[in-house]
């Protein structure tokens, strides 16, 4: 399951940290810095989500 879950990640971290980065420069946040806390954040959120999908899928429930 962590396989899974591993390949999940690359495509649920991209569009997690690709929202987030939206969401900030649509704030009016146009630091560089707040552009790196936003795609580590989405980075960071997306390791459980991940790992909640990849269950979800393996157990078929």
């Amino acid at each position: 399951m962590i396989r899974l879950a591993a390949m999940l990640y690359s495509l649920i971290a991209t569009a997690i940290a690709g929202s987030a980065v939206i969401a900030v420069l649509a704030a009016g946040l146009v630091s560089a810095l707040a552009i790196v806390y936003a795609a580590v954040a989405g980075a960071a959120i997306a390791a459980p989500v991940s790992w909640l999908v990849a269950r979800r899928l393996y157990t078929g429930a």
